[in-house]
Formats: C-alpha cells, structure tokens, sequence
C-alpha cells in the first residue's frame, strides 16, 4: 500500500510540473514574440510575419525611440517619480482607511464601508472630474494630476480591509492597547507588519496603474516635460501612423522611413521592461503567513 502511495506521489509531482512547465512556456512566448519582433526589420515583419527568432535583425525600433533620448529620460523621469510617490502615499492612506474600518469599537465603519462600495457602483463621470481637476484644484500641468487620482482607491481600500480582518486577530490589538500603546503605534508597530502580503498586493497594483497610466496625462498635462513615458510613446505611434496613411493617401511609400510594426514592439520592451523587475521583490510576500504564532493558545 505504501509502495503504491509513493508511485501516485511521484507521478502526481511529474504530472503538476509538466503542467507548470507548459503553462509558463505558453506565458513567456508572447514576450519572446515581442521581444524577437522588436529586433527584426520592419520590412520582415510586413513581409513574412513574427518568428520566435529575429530572420532579418535590426534595431531601427529602438533607435527612433531613442532618437531624442534626453526626451525618453525624461518621461523615464515622471513616471519613475509618480509611481514611487503615488504608490507610497496611496499605501500610506489606503492601510490607514483598512486599519480603522476594520476596528469593530469604530461606530461608524459600516457607514464609511458602504460609501466607499458605493463609489465603485456610481461615479459622476469624466466631465465632473474633469471640472473639479482643472477648475477647483487647479491641478493642470502639475504632478499633483498624475498622482492624486490614484490615491484612495475603493475597491484597494475594501481589499486591505478584508485582508487585516480576516489575519490580524482582535486579541492582539487588545493586548498592545493593554502594554499601553496608543493606535497609531498599534498602526505602526503591529498592522503594518503583519500586513506586509497584502500590502505587498496592493502595492503592486498601485504601482501598475502608475506606470500604465497615460489617460490622466492626455487630460490635464499641457507642458511636455511632464507628460508620462506611456503617454510619451503614444505620441509617438500616433506620429508615425499619421505618416504611414499620409504616405499612403498620397502615393508616397513611409514605411521605410516609419518602422511601424518594429516600433510598437520595442515600446513595449522599453514599458514593460523596468516594471517586471518588481515582481520578484513581491512575490515573497504573497506566500508567508506573518500571523501564524502571533496568538498564543
């Protein structure tokens, strides 16, 4: 019996990593795709489609981002500063709504619950934030735009609330409360430790919407040097698609002059790139249960 236990083990484990090995090999090709695209001439694409290894290499893609680098920096720049920024302050904000909702001795923490789900079925819509973005906080042309929408996100702040009730018992809220400690060294000797998975979470989420967004630049930045790298690379393909029909329309051939399809691909190399570097900060602690042992008996 013993003998066959080991046996279903062993192929179960075989099983599960032929599972894994697919799975992440069906991931990671559409990046190669991407990355292989990126690096091949445009003419090859447009003549023989996307191949896993570059047929005809070239980095003409990179080279027209790259044409006016201090630009590329630049927007590099303001979306570095508004995703560091807006990700700390957001989380700062967010963990201190989720602690005090969570608290079952806050009277009103339903109230402020539903108000908050309710924002996430209702919203005013995009001229009313517009109005109030441009003409009562007087945010135009300023970080404060690319930073402050994102802030206090309903459904993150639902989500880190759900997160510390569900693993930051009451009794050792009690007890510190007990030891003497007021609740923002509570908030900050005990929940911000024990949360650090769900902080993590939420993190990464504030952080890709940061370094995604390229709305909230079309909308309220007027000056150039403070537009996002997303909104900065959108520009860019909108240039060189109205040259390729301009080209087009008038019987001049661009696609030469305008690698189009190469383009796209080393932008989403130069997006995607820096913001997969967070990922293996993150995942360690999506995995670690930092309760476990906190309560004794």
């Amino acid at each position: 019996m013993k003998i066959k236990d080991e046996r279903s083990a062993f192929w179960f484990r075989m099983i599960a990593y032929v599972v894994v090995i697919v799975g992440s090999a069906l991931c990671l090709l559409p990046f190669l795709f991407i990355v292989s695209g990126s690096l091949t001439s445009n003419e090859s694409i447009i003549r023989e489609g996307y191949y896993l290894f570059p047929r005809d290499f070239s980095t003409e893609g990179y080279k027209i981002i790259f044409e006016v680098p201090g630009e590329v920096l630049k927007a590099y720049g303001v979306t570095v500063f508004t995703t560091v920024v807006g990700t700390l302050l957001g989380l700062f904000l967010m963990t201190m709504a989720g602690y005090v909702l969570q608290r079952k001795d806050f009277k009103y923490r339903n109230f402020f619950a539903f108000f908050i789900f309710f924002t996430t079925l209702f919203g005013g819509g995009l001229v009313p934030w517009y109005i109030l973005m441009t003409k009562y906080l007087k945010l135009t042309d300023s970080y404060g735009a690319l930073i402050f929408p994102g802030l206090m996100t309903p459904f993150l702040i639902i989500l880190m609330r759900s997160f510390m009730k569900a693993t930051i018992p009451d009794e050792l809220i009690e007890s510190a409360k007990i030891d003497g400690a007021n609740d923002f060294k509570i908030y900050y000797r005990i929940v911000l430790h024990l949360s650090m998975p769900g902080i993590a979470t939420v993190g990464l989420f504030l952080a890709l919407h940061y370094w995604n967004d390229w709305f909230t630049s079309s909308l309220f930045i007027n000056d150039q040097s403070k537009v996002q790298l997303q909104f900065y690379l959108y520009n860019i393909i909108n240039t060189s698609a109205f040259l390729t029909s301009f080209g087009a329309s008038s019987g001049v051939t661009l696609t030469e002059d305008v690698p189009s399809e190469t383009m796209k691909m080393a932008m989403s190399i130069v997006v995607t790139g820096p913001i997969l570097l967070l990922y293996p900060f993150v995942q360690r602690y999506f995995v670690k249960g930092l309760t476990i042992g906190a309560v004794k008996g």
